[in-house]
């Protein structure tokens, strides 16, 4: 097995990497999606969120209201520090747990297995072969989460704010893929660095 970490900040195109990596072969082990899977209703992780921040971050049905936890998280002021803080104390070690499980499992295969993990730069492992930063201008990703996913701008700008800096995380790449340009070129850019860990 080969492992690899990829990221990427908010509205750079990760997860588009990640499926094209995926169709090449690439087993995914995919940091956010485990995230969600810990938060679904009913979990001990959704229970300990909503001790702590209230009913308000469940919808009707019972499940997790992303929006209303975002908007708890992602401000400026101490409060959202202290709430986005506390957040991560709940889900990270859960998820460290099912991404170490998932990995264990392709341990004597010789598959390339990424890591999809959105806070490698801020979390970094020592047990990777390379790492992919899927990079992009922030302007550029402030308007694709606008017009892709419908995102209001503030809060498009306050949640790349309140991550690592572009620099930071180009810094610790083994491969930097620049998605600035179209879909054509981006598989370009992914079939270079299928080809290089192959």
């Amino acid at each position: 097995m080969r492992l690899v970490g990829l990221t990427g900040g908010i509205g750079a195109g990760k997860s588009t990497v990640s499926e094209m990596l995926a169709s090449r072969g690439a087993v995914i082990v995919d940091a956010d999606r485990i995230a969600r899977e810990l938060q679904e209703p009913g979990s001990p992780v959704l229970l300990s969120m909503v001790e702590r921040f209230g009913e308000q971050i469940l919808n009707a049905d019972g499940s997790l209201n992303r929006a209303a936890v975002a908007s708890l998280v992602f401000g400026s002021d101490d409060a959202s520090r202290q709430a986005l803080a506390d957040l991560n104390g709940m889900v990270h070690p859960a998820m460290q747990d099912e991404i170490r499980r998932r990995i264990e499992a392709e341990r004597d295969t010789d598959r390339i297995v990424v890591l999809d993990f959105p806070l490698l730069a801020e979390n970094p492992r020592n047990d990777l072969d390379a790492t992919i930063v899927v990079d992009v201008d922030p302007e550029i990703a402030v308007a694709r989460l606008v017009s892709a996913r419908g995102m209001d701008e503030t809060d498009a700008r306050n949640r790349i704010a309140n991550q690592i800096s572009r620099a930071e995380r180009v810094a610790i790449a083994t491969h930097v893929i620049d998605n600035s340009g179209d879909l054509e070129s981006l598989r370009g850019h992914v079939d270079a660095v299928w080809a290089a860990l192959t």
